[in-house]
Formats: structure tokens, C-alpha cells, sequence
């Protein structure tokens, strides 16, 4: 299952996040035998679960999701936001496992932004000052890092400067003083609790830049910087680079729900300018992932959340939390996944994960329409509709025009679902999803090792000596079979509108 000419295999969540990223990038390690995996967007906001067959579990932030496997190398893309301190925890938990050699599997593109603890710090007060109109912000500094860069990039902290402990501490001074200045309105106010007064002291610390230096100058020690032509010397040699995505494209920067996206592109875009500044000769395979039912963690629109189907089947791995608050579930939703297909680009297949949670479900329902409780005319623009039927998401000319992303946010806020019911067949399930998008499921996962994973429609991936059963499965039985993709469906049934008062109806909210 090796490949002896260059190959890339993209992996992006078509979703809002936690499609099993983590787990789907060691089962592909595993399978190709692949020799690097590049991180090409997002930042430590990350929490890839990856679960070996032998019981081991780590959450990777930093590392690429195949480092549990021996020589497997990370590189961090100049796309990628950094947090030194946060990556030396992960680091010390991964030696717990006994890998003794991720930081000397790592190397780190020069111009990697690195978030200080100001940033982070800046973050986490305006999410607090916000209350009840929190945005679901992790609270790592994605955002203030990056909006920092863009505004004043020559102040900005970059990978190649962690070792120039001079460089180190102007830059920590100027962005403490900025983020101070920022901030003067919500720091005049007093603190809302131990949490909001714990930030504000970070900033006034005044031994903190020394000490952020240090560990700065320490982690600088451990990792390897790479170089542009050195990038492409390796993504050109025989045998697979998988580029590992972060969230999910329905948080992308500017193809998402604004004000409850990220700051980073989320398409296979940065993993494409990549590949071409390295002169990439081989071959690409890009896989878009979802779950077999739809979740977000954090606020914003989710048209299809339904909280019964979230307590029927909780998320060991995404919790409640401070920051992001609530993880939510519901059934899959057709409209949000065609819009992000669209705004990815060209896609080779599907990998649908979590059908062992499904399957606990006692009704299986798909979204294919979405219905709008106010004045159709309001829906122009943004929405394909016949009447109040909402049946796609249109997508827009100008993606950077955020007020108009924002007005598409408040509609889809009020959007209730229309719901297809489909019978308990997981291969009928998997072709239904199949045919509606207009596209091959080629990988599926049950499970959350490598063991519950499986390749189908081999033909389709440019993988040498990959065969349809992966050489992990141990459950046959489990494997889902493959299907054609010309079979008519027979498996639904008419669609179920929806009911006033119905818990599977979104509630409405309005971005603050």
C-alpha cells in the first residue's frame, strides 16, 4: 500500500469541525505508509483525537495526527498559528506515551505566526466582555494574532524570530502594550469574575515577557526551521504527504457564517499554494469528511440542532466547555454541505465517520430543505427558494463583503429544517448521501481506530496497491459493502415538515 511516486492526499471537514480528522489521518498513515503530514491552516484550537488499536489516545493541537507512528514527520505551514507553550504541553503528553522524538520529527516554516500569551489573553476578555453574545470562540488568540499580522505585520511574531531573544522581547513588549490600548474600554470596567481577573493580571504581569522569552528561546531549540526549497524537496520525493485541515470549512474565514467563523482558510486553498510553490509533479487525491449526522461546538447558526439526538449520543471527546460552551447534534444537513462542496472547490470523495453513533439512533433523517417563517422576498440573493421552501444556500459573489455574510447568518438563524426520513440500512444510507451530494463515499469509519476504518471504490484514489478492505479491519462484518453509484433510491420516505414547538427546531438567536 505504498505509493513509489510523489502523491498528496488533502483532508478537509466539510462541516463545522470534529468529522474525525485526527483518526482519518493515522488510519491514512497507516494505509500509505506516508512520510509527512503538513498542517495547513488553523492553530492549538485543534483537538484531533487519534485512538490506537492498542488503547493509546492523544489529542493532537500541533503535531500532525500521524505521530503516534514511528518516523512519521510533522511540518507546520507558514498557514499554521503556533503556541509554543501550548505545543511543549503536548508535547510532554505524547512522551507519556513514549514518544521521545516529536519534536525531532517537527520542523516549522519560518513565517509561522506565533501567538503570545497577550494575544490569547486579548481574546478571552473580549469573549467574556461579550456575555451572552459570545461568538464560540476557542480562546487560544487565533483571532487577535492574526488580526495583529494583518494591521501590523512588521510587530508580528514569526517562527524564525524565536531564537533572537532581543527580537523576542520587543515584539512581546509592543503587542502587550497594543493589546492594553485595545482593550482600555473593558479594562476601565471591573472584572465579571476569577476568570476575567485572571486575564487582566497576565497583562500586567511584569515578569511575564521575560519568562515568555525563555520558553520561547527553549522551544526554538527543539524544532527544526524548513526552508521553502527544502519543503519541496520533500513533498517531491516518492511515497505520500497527507496535509491535515483544521474545523471545518463551514467556519472558514470568509466563506463562513460571520461573526461565528474563524480566521483562517479552511478550503484545500492554502494546501494548493503550497503544492504549487513547491513545483508539485504527482498526483492529489482531496477527501472531504462529515459525520453521519451533523454537530457544532460553539455558537452560530446550526439549522438542523436538535437536542434530543445531542444526549442520545454524547461526545466523550467534545464537551462542554468555558469558551466554546455547547456541543450541539442533529441530523445531516444536505444544504450546508452542498454550500460547502461549492466553496471548497473540486473534491475526489467523501469520508463519512461516526456511523457506529448513528446507529443508536432510533430514526434516521437527512435535511434536504430548510423552511423560512418569514417573508420569502427577505430570502433573494442568498437562498434558492420556491415560496418559503428553502432548498440551497447560494453562494456568495463576494465573500469578503461581511455585512451581506452577516445578514445570510441572522436568516439562517430563524431557518427551521425539513426532514427526509431514511430507513436503517447503513450501505442505503451511505449511497443516499452519495447520490445527493454527487460524490463517492471512499472511506468510512465506525469506530474511533484505525481497526473501524475502511477504503472503498479503490479505484478511485491514485494510491497504488490500495485495495477496497483495509488490511486493519479486523470486523468484516462492520465494513460496509461497496455500492454503484447509478442504483435508484428506495430507501426514503416522503418528507416530514416541520412542527411548531419541535425540539429538533433551531431556536432564534441573534449575533451580538
Amino acid at each position: 500500500m505504498y505509493t513509489d511516486f510523489p502523491t498528496a492526499v488533502l483532508v478537509a471537514d466539510l462541516g463545522y469541525g470534529d468529522a474525525g480528522k485526527g483518526s482519518v489521518i493515522d488510519y491514512l498513515a497507516r494505509l500509505t505508509g506516508a512520510h509527512t503530514v503538513i498542517r495547513y491552516n488553523g492553530g492549538a484550537q485543534a483537538a484531533h483525537n487519534v485512538i490506537t488499536p492498542e488503547g493509546r489516545h492523544h489529542t493532537f493541537a500541533q503535531f500532525g495526527s500521524a505521530t503516534l507512528l514511528p518516523g512519521v514527520r510533522t511540518h507546520l505551514s507558514r498557514f499554521m498559528l503556533l503556541h509554543p507553550l501550548a505545543m511543549l504541553a503536548e508535547e510532554r503528553h505524547l512522551q507519556s506515551l513514549g514518544i521521545g522524538d516529536a519534536f525531532a520529527r517537527t520542523t516549522i516554516d519560518p513565517g509561522a505566526l506565533i501567538i503570545t500569551p497577550f494575544q490569547q489573553a486579548a481574546n478571552r476578555l473580549k469573549e467574556i466582555a461579550r456575555g451572552e453574545a459570545r461568538h464560540g470562540s476557542c480562546g487560544l488568540g487565533i483571532g487577535e494574532t492574526q488580526a495583529d499580522a494583518l494591521a501590523h505585520g512588521a510587530q508580528a511574531l514569526r517562527a524564525a524570530d524565536l531564537g533572537d531573544r532581543p527580537t523576542v522581547i520587543r515584539k512581546l513588549g509592543w503587542i502587550r502594550d497594543a493589546k492594553i490600548a485595545q482593550l482600555d474600554d473593558i479594562l476601565r470596567q471591573p472584572a465579571r469574575d476569577a476568570s476575567d481577573a485572571k486575564e487582566r493580571a497576565l497583562l500586567h504581569d511584569p515578569h511575564i515577557i521575560d519568562i515568555t522569552a525563555d520558553l520561547f528561546q527553549h522551544f526554538a531549540s527543539l524544532v527544526q526551521i524548513l526552508s521553502h526549497g527544502e519543503l519541496a524537496a520533500r513533498l517531491n520525493q516518492p511515497g505520500v504527504t497527507l496535509f491535515e485541515g483544521a474545523q471545518g470549512v463551514l467556519l472558514d474565514e470568509w466563506w463562513g457564517f460571520y461573526p461565528y467563523n474563524s480566521w483562517s482558510t479552511l478550503t484545500f486553498n492554502n494546501a494548493a499554494v503550497l503544492l504549487s510553490e513547491a513545483g508539485f509533479q504527482g498526483e492529489t487525491w482531496k477527501l472531504g469528511l462529515a459525520r453521519a449526522y451533523a454537530t457544532r461546538h460553539g455558537a452560530g447558526p446550526f439549522v438542523t440542532e436538535d437536542p434530543e439526538l445531542t444526549t442520545r449520543i454524547p461526545d466523550d471527546h467534545n464537551r462542554d466547555n468555558p469558551w466554546q460552551r455547547n456541543f450541539r447534534a442533529g441530523p445531516l444537513d444536505l444544504l450546508a454541505l452542498r454550500y460547502a462542496l461549492q466553496v471548497t472547490g473540486a473534491v475526489d470523495g467523501l469520508g463519512i465517520t461516526n456511523l457506529d453513533r448513528l446507529e443508536k439512533l432510533p430514526d434516521w433523517r437527512i435535511c434536504e430543505a430548510y423552511h423560512y417563517p418569514g417573508d420569502p422576498r427577505e430570502l433573494e440573493g442568498f437562498f434558492e427558494h420556491h415560496g418559503s421552501r428553502v432548498t440551497a444556500i447560494c453562494v456568495p459573489l463576494d465573500p469578503t463583503d461581511l455585512p451581506r455574510q452577516e445578514k445570510l447568518t441572522r436568516l439562517l438563524l430563524t431557518m427551521r429544517p425539513i426532514y427526509t426520513s431514511c430507513i436503517h440500512d447503513r450501505a442505503a444510507y451511505l449511497e443516499l448521501i452519495s447520490q445527493k451530494l454527487g460524490l463517492p463515499v471512499t472511506l468510512t469509519s465506525w469506530g474511533p481506530t484505525a481497526r473501524e476504518k475502511a477504503i472503498l471504490q479503490a479505484e478511485r484514489i491514485p494510491l497504488s496497491k490500495v485495495e477496497a478492505s483495509s488490511a486493519t479491519t479486523t470486523e468484516s462484518s462492520a465494513n460496509p459493502p461497496a455500492f454503484s453509484d447509478n442504483k435508484p433510491l428506495k430507501y426514503c420516505h416522503p418528507p416530514v415538515p416541520p412542527k411548531p414547538g419541535s425540539p429538533s427546531l433551531h431556536p432564534v438567536h441573534h449575533p451580538g
